[in-house]
Parts: structure tokens; C-alpha cells; sequence
């Protein structure tokens, strides 16, 4: 479906009732959710609440700040559906709220925004010794530019394209990025 958007906002036919397909895409939802539709904005919350939730605890690793700023990531939508253009898909404009509010969160708490290094404690390092729990140990590792690259990409299956729109850098420095990550996450890795 082609989204009716105008440079101020969606046409008017948009909001009328009775458009709503039996499952509808994510833009014809954000356009019902610009014409104050509830249910839309329900549909659009369920259906992508667990990525975006994932993606924010991955970035500020505080499970209680991960769902307010879920919260304020939907609130945003809700706020200005009528501002979206589609110049990127909704799951990727939905990201990218995600880390702008996530990287603001991060820098009001940057005192209290140290990672843990799993070394500090050797019993518990012992006892996650699977393989996904080492992998996230590494991410966590990880600089916080070089594992927003690997999460949004292997995490949240973005294409290199997708992940320079929602970073807001060109292609090829998420190219240098995920090269050099994917160089430090695998030392990481095997010294675990």
C-alpha cells in the first residue's frame, strides 16, 4: 500500500472508517493512529513492543528505564503519526525513537552507566558458561557504537541500510563499524 502523505500530514481520506484491512501493514496503521484510532495504536504496540523493548534494554541495561522509555517511544508515535513520511519502514522510524530516547537516558545517567565486567565475580562467570550467555557477556563489551551496530543487525535483523537511517551515519561507517565489532566481540568470545 501506498501511504497518502502529504508534506503536512496524511490526506483526509485517510481517516475514514471502515478502511482498516483484516491485518493490516504498519503504515496503514501509523495512518489510523494519526486519525486518533486507538485500536490501531494497540495493534501497532503488541505487534512491536518485545523488538523495541529488547533493542532500549540492550542500550541502557535497566529493565525498569527499558519500559519507560518503551512507554515514551509509543507516546512519540501516538504523538506525531501524522509527521511520519515513510522515507524508512515503521519498524525502522520505530528504532530509531528508541535509540534517540535511549542515548538521551544515557547521558542524563552517565554516572551511574558503567558496564559490569563479568571477570569481577569468577563463580558466576563459571556458572554462564553457555554459548548465548557468552555471547551477550561480549556485547556487552563491546563499545557502545560498536554494539548498537551488532545488535540492531544480528538482534533485530537489519540490513546495513536500515541500520545507517536509524543510527543516522553513512553505510560505510556501519560497515568499518560491524567489521571491527565483529573483530572485537570474537576476542571477547574466545578469552571467555
Amino acid at each position: 500500500m501506498i501511504l497518502s502523505l502529504a508534506r503536512t500530514g496524511f490526506a483526509a481520506s485517510a481517516c475514514q472508517p471502515g478502511a482498516a484491512a483484516e491485518s493490516p501493514s504498519n503504515e496503514m496503521l501509523i495512518e489510523q493512529i494519526a486519525c486518533g484510532d486507538q485500536l490501531a495504536m494497540r495493534t501497532l504496540f503488541v505487534r512491536h513492543r518485545l523488538r523495541v523493548y529488547r533493542f532500549v534494554l540492550r542500550m541502557v541495561r535497566d529493565e525498569t528505564l527499558a519500559e519507560d522509555l518503551l512507554s515514551d517511544v509509543f507516546l512519540d508515535v501516538w504523538r506525531k503519526a501524522a509527521q511520519f513520511e515513510a522515507r524508512a519502514a515503521v519498524p525502522t522510524w520505530l528504532l530509531a525513537i528508541a535509540r534517540f530516547k535511549a542515548l538521551s537516558a544515557i547521558r542524563r545517567r552517565a554516572t551511574a552507566a558503567v558496564i559490569a565486567d563479568p571477570a569481577d565475580d569468577p563463580e558466576v562467570a563459571l556458572q554462564h558458561k553457555d554459548s548465548a550467555e557468552i555471547l551477550r557477556q561480549g556485547l556487552a563489551r563491546l563499545s557502545p557504537a560498536h554494539g548498537e551496530v551488532i545488535d540492531l543487525v544480528y538482534y533485530h535483523g537489519k540490513s546495513v541500510k536500515e541500520v545507517a537511517e536509524i543510527v543516522g551515519i553513512s553505510e560505510s561507517t556501519v560497515k568499518t563499524r560491524m567489521f571491527y565489532a565483529r573483530k572485537k566481540w570474537a576476542e571477547v568470545v574466545q578469552a571467555a
